[in-house]
């Protein structure tokens, strides 16, 4: 039976991943901090869901997680990076703590996943890691600058990472959403201040919210999820939605200025 990591399994596109790889029979393990002690695990016939509870914003209980997890199996075939959440407000008036928090969950705890996995992925000599981006890692959005750059800092670790293990075996992609309807969105930690000086922000946000409340599903997502870590030669970027692929695909062959401008324009 393939095993699937998974963190970030509790909720939105976590959730629906994990039940959709544990319904195809696949082992999962699911990893947050929260979900556990009043939800059972999962199982089916086919497949299994074991929760084990990680902060991925500690090393500690990261590396304690994954020995948990090698503790009930040998090998792991897919990780997927996927713990994460958002942040809004003005670049100018978001404070550094904030800031600093929204890259420790989002680009450090990816990478507190990685360095835990990476020893057992190259002893086996296979498996995959897969992380969730954004479409906002390319399409930097106004407003959520911290979140974007995270996403984005997540898509050059991923191209850097899979030349350093590719001779291991290790294959490595990100998936990058659109605008998906799950709780990320009330989740979400909202800064109002500066809003007297920066008079769009509000607004930008509030469409931004509407955008993603009016999205796709988790389960969307999870299929492609699915494809990724099942294909024979996984590509080392996906977009979630065809849509969204349309729009990195202009981001790639138009002026940057003009894409940015246009950027611009939608959340003002």
């Amino acid at each position: 039976m393939p095993t699937l990591v998974i963190s970030g399994g509790s909720s939105g596109i976590g959730k629906a991943t994990a039940t959709l790889f544990a319904e195809r029979g696949w082992r999962v393990f699911e990893l947050s901090r929260s979900g556990a002690p009043d939800r059972a695990d999962g199982h089916s016939d086919k497949g299994s869901i074991t929760h084990i509870k990680c902060d991925v914003t500690s090393e500690e209980s990261t590396r304690q997680a994954i020995d948990e997890v090698l503790k009930q199996t040998k090998t792991i075939d897919v990780v997927i990076s996927n713990a994460g959440f958002g942040i809004s407000g003005a670049v100018e008036f978001t404070a550094i703590r904030d800031a600093q928090k929204q890259m420790d969950v989002n680009f450090m705890g990816a990478v507190r996943l990685t360095q835990a996995v990476l020893p057992q992925l190259r002893q086996q000599r296979f498996g995959r890691i897969i992380y969730t981006s954004s479409v906002a890692a390319v399409l930097a959005v106004p407003y959520q600058s911290f979140y974007s750059a995270s996403k984005a800092a997540i898509n050059a670790l991923a191209l850097a990472l899979a030349n350093e293990v590719r001779a291991f075996g290790i294959k490595v992609s990100v998936m990058m959403p659109g605008d998906v309807s799950t709780g990320f969105t009330d989740a979400r930690e909202k800064s109002v201040a500066g809003e007297d000086v920066y008079k769009s922000a509000n607004k930008a946000v509030s469409a931004m919210e509407k955008d993603e409340r009016g999205g796709m599903q988790p389960i969307q997502m999870a299929k492609l999820f699915w494809h990724i870590a099942n294909c024979h030669s996984p590509k080392p970027q996906y977009v979630g939605g065809f849509v969204y692929g349309v729009f990195c695909f202009l981001d790639r062959i138009l002026p940057k200025r003009l894409v940015n401008w246009i950027e611009g324009k939608m959340y003002s």
